[in-house]
This record gives structure tokens, C-alpha cells and sequence, in this order.
């Protein structure tokens, strides 16, 4: 039998299996045993080290062909062009080793959740026990604030309770039991004799048996899986890496037949080498990444002030191809906290809130309540089981004490809630006689009641009012509410015993669930209207699942909810079939979260997953973008993710879509502003080559435009103000290339104009007879026409409809970039010649007539694009 099913077994089988007694261990088979099981830790998978990471920076294609260029130029003499690419392209490397390296913490922190000690019986003795010394058949110690260390068979409960909301998704605590359960299949949360590594106890005391270690665990196999779970790369990324291959491969047959060309023109070899790195820096953007990067870091800033986090940079732009949400439930769309939502008295259903205390019925369910329970609030701290908490807060409703009310009606017996009788009792001194007050099940309680309380006083109860019952409790459970009973007599002793829990009568039923958060519902319909589908996964029962994703929009059809057992039944291609249809998934487990994710992913689609426990950290990983929780997260679903929400607010994601798509919008006007300009560039080096016409630019020219008045407008174009009609639209197709056939064309065409200009500036100049006079005009109407453009590039739309002042930093890009190309000029710097006033007017006017002719463009051509 599989080590997950010792559920089905008797302790003694499990005792026999594993070969161990009452005693515990002995140390000569602790040493045994750690020879054959290893010890109790979690192992990493080899991991890359910084130098390997730097290195690999270097892959790219388009920065190999700069590095390419660099070295020729170095071998020409050129050594100012060699170190400014050189200092570039290392930087860039630097950047994103950094990146590399910050993003790879998940393992470390599942390591660190491994409690430091453990107790456990050995040698017939309670020792104490480094966590990672526990072995297979050690007998476990638990107590109430204990952190289990390995997973085990329960071999005594004194109402031990156990909190796996990290592994389960569950927010109450787990009544563990001793006895054997029958059934195959069963998700951790039902296995109720079982403990888990991670998990930690809230109530009560036990012992267990430890059937597994490390990577044996069920923490371990999520490790496991967090190792495997590929990290995706974004669209982006996967757009710029196919762009900068095709580029990289037109780029070398350009140089190459202008190289070949050059040569059968007979001009010298160094000069047709010197002509060929030029069309490769004027044809790569060399600021692209370092651009788009500080684009991306910008955004993240602006988001963290709307409570959003980016812990991966490039994972920004891939919020705004989200078209999938899988969200957990518990404290995602819910508030993790057992509220009370509906009672029944009187034969009537009613709401929390529609109670009166002047009603002696209603009076007495609330005392009651809050007499047979143990939970406090102290110092605005909630101490107890959730569910109890909840009736607290109830009688807090009401300006009723639980610690007023318990002091005038002293308990003076109890009996315990036990997991098996699933009942709880006391008795507590009214007046001059005692009274046993029981509060439960509603299947465990009600064959026990004999009389009804009613507003005129208690009677024997009849069927219709049992029927009624009944009924309510149905009502209550498919509506997703966890419904108890309370019920009371009068008894002449407070010595009770569980054969006193008989002959009761029957006060009401108070129904409770972990209600949504307020703000859950319009973020769904935010997300349907923003063509996102929102899916709920979670490790809760399926009804409360479906009660929750009805009230907050997910759930349309209760035919598209499912268990994890059946998602066991379907293969791959089965669930890929059916994932469209389904919106809710309960009692999973990590393994279906990450099937689900994949289906999803196969689909074509991008998604996000939020999540806060450890078992979400695989999915959280394997999603397009995972989505931890700040607040109520884990550290191993926080360091799994691409964002940490600090407010746990689902409607901070919907925020940070919204944010995603502007980004993406803007790093695309940036990528159209930098290929348009280099375009212009390249086709005049084209027309030189074909009119057999002198070098127009010198490498330092291209370098000058390219790393600093480039620079400055594509980032600030690239901090465009946010676009709140985007989220009207449907997520962008991930598999359309950045470089599709409407962009290719409009940087042609823009290209194209700039190129003209130029071209004539060049022309203006080579007739004065100066070929530097020619190379410097052409360089500055360039140079002046691509900060122009940055004007252009800020929108789809005329600067005339977006507004010409809405984006200041355009403004200081170009008066930076204007002043700096001045100097230049006035200076003779780079190679350049002095131009007169009448050059330097001419390569003005040259310089804005491509804004006229593009805004005229947009204003008639692309109005209704």
C-alpha cells in the first residue's frame, strides 16, 4: 500500500508495517533507519551559479552581432565605438543576472518551514529532537502551537486540531480522529487521521507515527513540483527574442551584400568593412532591452503604489495578455473568517442581522452560544476555533460580552468537542439549578430532541417540526453555510457524562460560512468585461465553493463545478477539452492546480493564479503570472510569484492588468519610435551604397543618436499617462508577433519619411563640396527628426486628440536631446563639421516636416483604425 493511504489502515497495521512499538524507536534503529530513509529535509535541484547566469546574457542574437561589431571595429582602430557597446551590452547582462538571481527563493523558504524541533518518544522516553533528525516510525508529540515536522498516522486525539490551510486551502482547523477510514481516494483535507509536515496544531493533543520524511512528504512533493514547474517567459519576451533573430539574420545578408557590393566597386577593404558596421549599429537598437527594462520599472513603481508588487520585472507587460484568473478562494475572494450569515428560531429562517434581544427566544439561542464555547476576544485579539470566534462576534453584534454573559452563568461541567460525537457541552449554573447546554452537528443532535423552545415557551416537539428542521438545514448547507445546533436541558448535577447528551430541546441552528470580500464581485465583473474568464480553485468542499462563486459572479451553471476526484478520472486531453466549460474546481490538490494551469495554457491562453498557501506554490510558478497574497501569503507562495498583492485585495489585480496593458501599449509606441527611427537610418545608408554616395553617418553619429537622443524620448514615451478605456478590450492575442504586418508597415512608412529628409540634408551638404559638411547634416537632421518623432510615437492617436502638454517628460527628453545635438554641432565634436546659420536652418526645417506629414497621417488615414 502507497505511504498516502495509511489512512485505511489501523494504527496496529501501521505500528506492525513499519515495525515499531508503544515505546518508540530505539537509537540503535534511528541510525538504521537513517541509513535507509536519509534524514528529514528538503532537497534543492541543482541550481546555476552567478557567473552561468551572466554568461548566458549574452545569447542573445542581436547582441552577439553587436559584440561582432565591436571587435571589427577594434580591430579598425575605432576604439570609442568598441567601449560604448561593450559598456551597453554589459550592462544590460549585469541587469538581468540580478533579476535572475533575486527571482530563485522558492525552495529555501519551503526549507525554513520546517519546524527546528520536534518531541518524540524514544527509548521509551519524550525527547526533544532537531526536526531534521525525525525518521519513519518515530512516535510525534503534539501540542497546541506545535509545527509537525513529517506526515503521520494519529494514534491518539484528545481533540487535537490541526490548521493545513497552507497545504489544504481550508481556513478552520481539522478535528483529527484515531479510527480507521474506508474510503479510497481522499483528499488531504478528508484524510482526518493523518498528519502533515507544515501543518500546525491549534487545539488539543495527540500523538502520531511518522509514515513519511522530506521529499516523501506532502510538502515534500509540492517541492517537488515547485522544482519542475517551468517558469514561462512572457510575451514580450517571446516577441522581441523572435524579432531580434529575424533582424539579427536580416541585418548580416544586408551587411554582407553591401559588403560584397563596396568591394566589387573596388573601394579599400577597411572602408567597406567600416561601412558594414555602420549599417549594423544604425540597424540595431541598441538601447531596446535597457529601454524597455527601465519602462518596466517605472510601471512596477507606479503599481506598488496601488498595492501591487512586482517581484519578476518582464512579468508586468504579460498582465496585459491575462485572459485567464485562477483564484483560490480562501482569503482571495473570501475574508478568511467564519462569519455568522443565518439563524433559524421559531420555525423561521432569518438574517444575522434581524435578531432582537428584547425577544427572549432570540436571547437565549445568542447566551447560549457564547456560554457553551471557549473562544475570546482579549485586547482586539480573536483567540480560539473560528467557528466559535464566529458566535463571539455574533454576541458582539448585540453588545453581548461573551466574558459579561459567562460570568453570570458560571460553568461549572463540560465535555469537550470530540471529533467523533461531533458535539460540545457544558453546564453552567441559571440561577438555583444547572443547565447542560449542547451545541453540534444538526444530524448528530437531532435524534436527541425531544422538546422544541418557542416564543411561548417549550413543548414537546412534533414531526412537522422536525420536518421543518430538516428542511432549514438543507436550505442552509446548499447555500455553502456550515450549519450547528443548539439545544439545552435542565439537570440536577454538573457531573455529566456523554450518555447525558439525550432528551434535549431544541433551541435554533446558527448557520456560518467565510463570506466573500465586499469588493470580490465587482472585480469578477470587471474582469468578464475586460474579456478575462475568472476560475475558482480550491481545496474547500464543493458546495461552500459553489455557494461563494455563485454570490460573486463566477459561476453561471452549477453543472460547470467539479471535484478533484474527478479531475483524477480525466486524462490530459480530456481536461484540455472541458477546462472552457468549468469555472469552479474543490477539494484539489497541487498536482490538479498545475493540470488546470497547463490545460488552460495549452488552450493558447495566459494566466494568472492567486494563491497564499504552500500548496499553491507550484501553480503560482507554473502560471503565465502568480499572484501571492501579501498579507496572508506565505513566504513560499510570495517567493513563487510574479506579484504579492499588500492588500489581499482581488480587486488590486484587476488594477494591475489595467496597469499591464498601458505598459504594453507604451513599450510597443517605444519599440515603434526606436525601429522607425532606425529604419530612416538604415534606408539612407542604403541610398549611399546604391548612388555610390560617401559613409553618411560614422559610427560615433549612429552611437550618439541611439544611446542618448533616443534614449531619453522612448522612455518617456514609454511613462505615457494610463489609458483607462484599455480595459474595454479584450486581452491581446499572445501569439500575434510584436512585428505583425500593420506595425512592419507603419515603421516602413514612418522610416521612410524620416529617411527623406535626411537624405536631402545629406544631399544639401555634399554640394558645397565638404563630404563632412554632407555626413553632419545628415547626422543632425537624423538626429533632430527622430526627437521630433518622439512626439509621434506617443499614441496611435494625433498629439492634437491626446494632447500635446498631457506628457511633460517628452518635453524634457527632447530640450535634453535638442541642447545636446547643438553642442555638438556648435562644437564640431564626433567627427563633425561647424555648420553655418542658414545649414542649421535647413536641417531644422528638414527635421519637423516628418511630424507634419505623420500627424497628418493619423489625423485622416488611421482615424478609424
Amino acid at each position: 500500500m502507497n505511504v498516502t493511504e495509511h489512512y485505511r489502515e489501523s494504527v496496529q497495521e501501521v505500528m506492525k508495517k513499519l515495525d515499531v512499538t508503544q515505546h518508540g524507536l530505539t537509537d540503535y534503529e534511528v541510525r538504521m533507519r537513517h541509513k535507509k530513509y536519509g534524514y528529514n529535509e528538503l532537497k534543492e535541484g541543482k541550481q546555476k551559479n552567478a557567473v552561468q547566469i551572466f554568461l548566458e546574457q549574452f545569447k542573445d542574437f542581436l547582441v552577439i552581432i553587436l559584440i561582432a561589431a565591436a571587435v571589427i571595429s577594434m580591430f579598425l582602430g575605432d576604439f570609442d565605438s568598441s567601449i560604448v557597446i561593450i559598456v551597453v551590452i554589459t550592462l544590460n547582462a549585469v541587469l538581468g543576472t540580478i533579476q535572475h538571481i533575486k527571482a530563485e527563493k522558492s525552495l529555501n523558504s519551503l526549507k525554513e518551514l520546517a519546524a527546528p524541533i520536534s518531541k518524540v518518544l524514544r527509548n521509551g522516553q519524550v525527547v526533544e529532537i532537531p526536526s531534521r533528525e525525525v525518521i519513519v516510525g518515530d512516535i510525534l508529540l503534539l501540542e497546541a502551537g506545535d509545527f509537525i515536522s513529517a506526515d503521520g498516522r494519529v494514534t491518539e486525539s484528545y481533540n487535537l486540531q490541526i490548521n493545513e490551510s497552507s497545504l489544504t486551502g481550508e481556513s478552520l482547523a481539522i478535528h483529527k480522529m484515531v479510527s480507521t477510514i474506508n474510503e479510497e481516494e481522499l483528499a488531504l483535507g478528508d484524510r482526518k487521521n493523518m498528519v502533515f509536515s507544515g501543518s500546525f496544531v491549534t487545539n488539543g493533543r495527540g500523538q502520531a507515527i511518522v509514515t513519511s520524511i522530506g521529499m516523501n512528504t506532502e510538502i515534500g512533493k509540492i517541492a517537488s513540483l515547485l522544482d519542475s514547474a517551468k517558469e514561462k517567459k512572457t510575451p514580450l519576451q517571446v516577441s522581441l527574442e523572435q524579432f531580434g533573430k529575424r533582424l539579427a539574420i536580416g541585418i548580416i545578408i544586408l551587411c554582407v551584400i553591401i559588403l560584397a557590393l563596396d568591394l566589387i566597386r573596388g573601394r579599400e577593404l577597411v572602408d567597406s568593412f567600416m561601412f558594414a558596421v555602420s549599417l549594423a549599429v544604425a540597424a540595431i537598437p541598441e538601447a531596446l532591452s535597457s529601454i524597455v527594462t527601465i519602462v518596466l520599472a517605472f510601471g512596477t513603481q507606479n503599481m506598488a503604489k496601488e498595492n501591487a508588487i512586482m517581484r519578476k520585472l518582464h512579468a508586468v507587460e504579460s498582465l496585459g495578455s491575462v485572459s485567464i484568473i485562477c483564484s483560490d478562494k480562501t482569503g482571495t475572494l473570501t475574508q478568511n473568517k467564519m462569519t455568522v450569515q443565518k439563524v433559524f428560531l421559531g420555525e423561521e429562517i432569518f438574517s444575522y442581522d434581524q435578531l432582537q434581544m428584547n425577544n427572549g427566544l432570540h436571547k437565549k439561542l445568542v447566551d447560549m452560544a457564547l456560554l457553551c464555547n471557549d473562544a475570546i476576544i482579549a485586547d482586539g485579539k480573536q483567540i480560539g476555533d473560528p467557528t466559535e470566534l464566529a458566535l463571539v462576534n455574533l454576541g458582539q453584534e448585540y453588545q453581548l460580552n461573551e466574558r459579561i454573559i459567562r460570568g453570570l452563568h458560571n460553568r461549572v461541567g463540560e465535555i469537550p468537542f470530540d471529533s467523533t460525537r461531533k458535539l460540545m457541552s457544558t453546564v453552567n449554573r441559571m440561577g438555583n439549578h444547572y443547565v447542560m447546554i449542547t451545541k453540534g452537528a444538526v444530524d448528530v443532535l437531532l435524534p436527541h430532541i425531544s422538546k422544541i423552545e418557542t416564543s411561548n415557551g417549550s413543548s414537546v416537539i412534533r414531526k412537522q417540526q422536525l420536518e421543518k428542521i430538516q428542511e432549514a438545514t438543507h436550505t442552509l448547507s446548499n447555500d455553502g453555510l456550515r450549519v450547528l445546533a443548539i439545544a439545552y436541558k435542565d439537570v440536577s448535577s454538573p457531573r455529566i457524562s456523554e450518555n447525558d447528551e439525550n432528551n434535549f430541546t431544541f433551541v435554533g441552528l446558527i448557520a456560518m460560512m467565510d463570506p466573500p470580500r465586499e469588493e470580490s464581485a465587482q472585480a469578477v465583473a470587471d474582469c468578464i468585461e475586460a474579456g478575462i474568464k475568472p476560475v475558482m480553485i480550491t481545496g474547500d468542499h464543493k458546495i461552500t465553493a459553489t455557494a461563494i462563486a455563485k454570490q460573486i459572479g463566477i459561476l453561471k451553471d452549477p453543472s460547470e463545478a467539479i471535484e478533484g476526484k474527478e479531475i483524477d478520472k480525466l486524462s490530459d486531453k480530456e481536461l484540455r477539452e472541458k477546462v472552457e466549460h468549468i469555472s469552479v474546481y474543490a477539494r484539489v490538490s497541487p498536482e490538479h492546480k498545475i493540470r488546470i494551469v497547463k490545460a488552460w495554457q495549452e488552450k493558447g491562453h495566459v494566466v494568472a493564479m492567486t494563491g497564499d498557501g504552500v500548496n499553491d506554490a507550484p501553480a503560482l510558478k507554473q502560471a503565465d503570472i502568480g499572484v501571492a497574497m501579501g498579507k496572508t501569503g506565505t513566504e513560499v507562495a510570495k517567493d513563487a510569484s510574479s506579484m504579492i498583492l499588500t492588500d489581499d485585495n482581488f480587486l488590486t489585480i484587476v488594477k494591475a492588468i489595467s496597469n499591464g496593458r498601458s505598459i504594453y501599449a507604451n513599450i510597443k509606441n517605444s519599440i515603434m519610435f526606436l525601429l522607425s527611427g532606425n529604419a530612416g537610418a538604415i534606408f539612407v545608408v542604403l541610398y549611399a551604397t546604391l548612388f555610390a554616395l560617401p559613409v553618411p553617418f560614422a559610427p560615433e553619429h549612429l552611437l550618439f543618436i541611439n544611446l542618448l537622443t533616443d534614449s531619453l524620448p522612448a522612455i518617456a514615451i514609454g511613462l505615457e499617462r494610463h489609458n483607462k478605456k484599455i480595459m474595454k478590450e479584450k486581452p491581446r492575442n499572445i501569439h500575434e508577433p510584436l512585428l505583425n504586418k500593420k506595425f512592419a508597415s507603419q515603421v516602413g512608412f514612418e522610416g521612410l519619411v524620416i529617411a527623406a529628409v535626411t537624405i536631402i540634408a545629406f544631399q544639401s551638404g555634399l554640394s558645397t563640396g565638404d563630404t563632412t559638411v554632407g555626413t553632419t547634416m545628415a547626422f543632425a537632421t537624423l538626429c533632430l527628426s527622430r526627437l521630433f518623432h518622439g512626439f509621434n510615437c506617443r499614441s496611435e492617436q494625433s498629439i492634437f486628440k491626446i494632447g500635446i502638454f498631457t506628457n511633460l517628460t517628452v518635453w524634457i527628453a527632447f530640450l535634453i536631446g535638442f541642447t545636446l545635438l547643438n553642442l555638438v554641432l556648435i562644437t564640431g565634436l564626433f567627427e563633425s563639421a561647424v555648420l553655418n546659420h542658414t545649414q542649421l536652418l535647413t536641417v531644422y526645417g528638414l527635421a519637423f516636416i516628418p511630424v507634419i506629414i505623420i500627424q497628418i497621417d493619423k489625423i485622416f488615414f488611421r482615424t478609424n483604425e
